[in-house]
């Protein structure tokens, strides 16, 4: 019973944790305007790629909305898609389209790395914010650790993102630079969310319900 429980534990953390992000559907749908962006833009140039790119987001929002699944992450995908595409059009060039995403990897991995130093590492925090666990679990050394793990490990993410793909920005590998986004992308991502989620379950901090239930 106990290892039911567990097991419960962890597929609510994960249910938690993939909500965030729009679940897999949301992860997946959010590759679909850079498959179409590159394509279009070698065929009928950057104006229709910028637009077909758009079109894709704005699709999947409502997609979303009819099917009444959360469209948070569509909204926040389809204002990536904008960014993206306004910066492409400024710079009139199409590898413009994935500078946003570039830079803000590397924001994001700095950002992670301070709250490492800080002592607050993000992966706590934010998981805290999400189940109302607070943060009292920085007193105790073994999960601020696990914390740190985790954390470490959406920095390597980041890093790894930022690195590979400005060396294929700076290069003018296109082409590439797609590939790399899709495949940077939501695999790392469930690298990462699956090594957050084990350092939720050994540091006790499943959802407060499954808790509940597992007592």
């Amino acid at each position: 019973m106990e290892a039911v429980a567990e097991d419960e534990g962890k597929d609510a953390a994960e249910q938690t944790l993939l909500e965030q992000l729009g679940g897999f559907s949301g992860l997946i749908y959010s590759t679909l305007p850079v498959l179409v962006f590159v394509p279009v833009n070698s065929l009928w140039g950057l104006t229709a790629a910028i637009w077909s790119s758009l079109g894709v987001a704005a699709a999947v929002l409502v997609w979303r909305m009819v099917r009444r699944s959360p469209i948070q992450p569509a909204i926040s995908g389809f204002l990536g898609v904008g960014v993206c595409a306004f910066i492409a059009y400024r710079m009139g060039e199409a590898k413009g389209f994935f500078l946003f995403g570039i830079y803000t990897s590397l924001v994001y991995g700095g950002v992670f790395l301070a709250s490492i130093l800080v002592r607050w590492p993000l992966a706590g925090v934010i998981w805290g914010v999400l189940n109302g666990h607070g943060s009292g679990w920085r007193a105790d050394r073994r999960a601020l650790r696990l914390y740190d793990l985790a954390t470490v490990t959406w920095v390597v993410v980041f890093g790894a993102r930022y690195l590979v793909q400005s060396q294929l920005y700076d290069s003018d590998h296109t082409g590439w630079l797609a590939v790399a986004r899709i495949g940077m992308g939501w695999p790392l991502t469930a690298v990462a969310l699956g090594v957050t989620v084990w350092a939720v379950r050994r540091a006790g901090h499943l959802p407060e319900k499954s808790s509940a239930e597992a007592a």
